[in-house]
């Protein structure tokens, strides 16, 4: 067993039932981390209540920073606080008892733990593929660990992946100092693909365990959210990596492609709301990409 220290860093904002529930299943992980430290988007809720029940350091943040800049501070605090490695987590996730001893028992920089619903189906939406090269890939995720083994059993014990989500990624410190901390600039969505993509780059892999079991306790229904607020979030981010990480010109150009794409065909989809979307994703998304990537200062390491 592995005798790095870890520090999980959970991000929540008005989550408190589920916050709860997460926590409980924190408590059961055997072996436990070596500290856990929650960013609490300034919510308004009974977080507070929830938060002082458990054993964990506490970050509450003055204004709603998003997953993106909760993961920003979270991180840079555990990085700072010296742990070895750092396990990203969601407020809506429980981690299966042995989750962190399965995923220490691998001697690898970028580990993620693999999700399933409430019912035990497989439903982990890591790429497999994310084609930045195709002009013709209407998304660039072609293939993800769901669609391509449909159940854990299926699964080789490893699975390579090219992006991740931070529900269950446990990322080493040296990999933070290479390649810096997550871009807060995203707020939600894609911050976590920014970061898989930086350290992918940047000569790490990640790889998809098999048996550490994560489960959600919400489906997924963000596609449906196109029209709302944070479809405009979908959008801005999906075009930042492209115009970011586009691996020629015909990708950068695809969030126009895209853009035209959405107008018209809104008035049978998303309407004026997912109009509006996009054309203001398009016009924040340049400054957005040509940002500086968030360092972690002079490295300690």
């Amino acid at each position: 067993m592995s005798t790095e220290t870890v520090a999980v860093v959970v991000v929540t904002y008005n989550r408190a039932d589920l916050l709860e529930k997460m926590l409980a299943g924190l408590a059961r992980l055997d072996p436990a981390p070596d500290a856990v430290l929650v960013v609490d988007n300034a919510s308004t809720d009974r977080t507070p209540e929830v938060l002082a029940a458990f054993p964990v350091q506490v970050i509450r943040s003055p204004e709603n920073l998003g997953g993106a800049g909760g993961f920003h501070l979270g991180m840079k605090t555990a990085y700072e606080q010296g742990f070895d490695r750092i396990w990203l987590m969601d407020d809506d996730v429980i981690p299966a008892p042995d989750c962190l001893g399965v995923l220490l028992s691998h001697d690898e920089a970028c580990l993620a733990a693999v999700r399933e619903d409430s019912r035990g189906a497989l439903c982990e939406k890591a790429a497999v593929r994310f084609d930045l090269a195709n002009p013709f890939a209407i998304k660039p995720k072609t293939a993800m660990v769901e669609t391509t083994y449909r159940t854990r059993e299926a699964m080789p014990e490893l699975v390579e992946i090219q992006n991740v989500a931070f529900e269950g990624f446990l990322v080493r410190r040296e990999v933070v100092a290479a390649i810096g901390l997550p871009d807060p600039a995203f707020f939600i969505f894609y911050d976590d693909v920014d970061f898989a993509l930086r350290a992918r780059r940047a000569g790490f892999r990640i790889w998809a365990v098999r048996d550490a079991v994560l489960v959600r306790q919400l489906d997924f229904d963000q596609q449906h959210a196109l029209d709302t607020w944070k479809g405009y979030y979908m959008y801005r981010n999906l075009f930042v990596v492209h115009l970011r990480y586009g691996e020629n010109v015909l990708v950068r150009l695809k969030p126009w492609l895209i853009m035209l794409a959405v107008l018209m065909l809104s008035p049978v989809r998303g309407g004026r709301a997912e109009a509006r979307n996009v054309i203001k994703a398009m016009r924040a998304a340049p400054a957005i990409a040509r940002g500086v990537t968030p360092s972690v200062g002079p490295s300690v390491d």
